[in-house]
Parts: C-alpha cells; sequence; structure tokens
C-alpha cells in the first residue's frame, strides 16, 4: 500500500511539473501578412507578367499551327500522299514544340517563383523568431490551418506586422 502511495504521489508531480512547464502558444495569420508585404506584392505582378507573357507566347504559336492545321486540311484532297506525310509530320513536330515551350515556361515560371519568393520568406521567418524569442512563445500555428481546432492562445500577427513594418 505504501508503495502505491508513494507511485501515485511520483506520477502526480511529474503532471505537476508537466502542467508547470506548458507550452506558450500563438497563432499567426501568415496569408494576411505575406500578402500586406510589398516585396510579395511586388514579386507577385512581376510573376503575374511573366506568365501571361509565357501564355500570350504559347497562344500565338498555337493559332499559328491551328491556321497551318486549317491549311493543310483544305489543301490535302490536292497534294499527293508523301506532301500529305511530310505535313502531317511537319504539324506533329510543331506540335511537339510547342508542349516544349509549355513545359519550359512551367519551368522557368516556378524558378522564377522560388527565387522571388525566397528573400520574402526569409525575411518572415527571421521577424517571426525574433517576436516569438521576444514574447517566450514556444509555438506559434498558422490562424488559417484548418487543422487548427481550438485557439486560446496569444495572436502573434500584430507583433510579427509592427517587427515587419507594415
Amino acid at each position: 500500500m505504501k508503495k502505491l502511495s508513494v507511485l501515485f504521489a511520483a506520477v502526480m508531480m511529474f503532471a505537476a511539473v508537466g502542467v508547470a512547464k506548458a507550452q506558450k502558444v500563438a497563432t499567426l495569420d501568415v496569408a494576411g501578412i505575406l500578402n500586406l508585404m510589398p516585396e510579395k506584392k511586388k514579386a507577385d505582378e512581376q510573376l503575374l507578367a511573366l506568365s501571361n507573357a509565357k501564355r500570350a507566347e504559347i497562344e500565338k504559336q498555337m493559332k499559328s499551327a491551328q491556321e497551318l492545321y486549317a491549311k493543310y486540311a483544305e489543301e490535302a484532297p490536292k497534294q499527293t500522299q508523301q506532301v500529305n506525310e511530310q505535313r502531317n509530320a511537319e504539324l506533329q513536330k510543331l506540335q511537339q514544340n510547342i508542349a516544349q515551350m509549355e513545359q519550359a515556361a512551367q519551368k522557368d515560371l516556378g524558378e522564377k517563383t522560388d527565387a522571388a519568393y525566397a528573400p520574402i520568406e526569409k525575411k518572415f521567418n527571421d521577424a517571426v523568431s525574433k517576436v516569438a524569442t521576444a514574447n517566450g512563445w514556444e509555438l506559434i500555428f498558422d490562424a488559417n490551418n484548418a487543422g487548427l481546432i481550438y485557439k486560446n492562445g496569444a495572436d502573434a500577427t500584430a507583433a510579427v506586422k509592427k517587427e515587419l513594418g507594415l
């Protein structure tokens, strides 16, 4: 019986220490802060312009290919089989070129996106780290994350905005 009470006391002591050392938690509106950062707005505009330029270039090539296809389809009955096969091969090569252009555009846009957002992400993460350390927060959750079920901690959004000068 005495061993059981000692064991119970030890368990209660560990539970009390665990509660006393509870982690300080805060939430943060990540998307809201990022959308306020002028660097992100500028990067978004540049990436949108690049995306639109690439799309226009690809659409121009597609329109040209469609016009060529319509011309070849109209002339096909009047041409020899050898000419029609050459034209068909030409159209297939053109279609492959357009597909390669699309892939290259996606790759280029992905690389430019990574390069544009890297310094923004670093600045944001540095500000979050500084604010968390200053306020003693051990964990900060994204307030927009659907996985967050209960929110009763402090909100770090204002402090991070202040650190970023927003």
